[in-house]
């Protein structure tokens, strides 16, 4: 059984090109200081997936987090 996706923050080591990049087709990319963060929805196939990924290009993994999931603020006329 799949789990629900969940948002991730992945920490890697060094500015990823776009090349590099084309392989985290899910993930958006942000440069923070002199480290790649890729964040994303991802179930657990697909976290596995991308640390298989990761390890294959030989990249520098610094830090793995599942983030909780974004609130929603109620709207007007939101019946919860």
């Amino acid at each position: 059984m799949n789990p629900a996706p969940a948002p991730y923050m992945i920490r890697i080591n060094g500015h990823l090109g776009a090349t590099v990049l084309s392989a985290f087709p899910a993930l958006a990319p942000q440069h923070h200081g002199a480290h790649t963060v890729l964040t994303g929805l991802l179930d657990r196939s697909a976290l596995y997936g991308v640390l298989a990924e990761i390890e294959a290009l030989g990249l520098d993994l610094l830090e793995i987090r599942r983030l909780a999931p974004e609130r929603r603020s109620s709207e007007p006329g939101d019946s919860r």
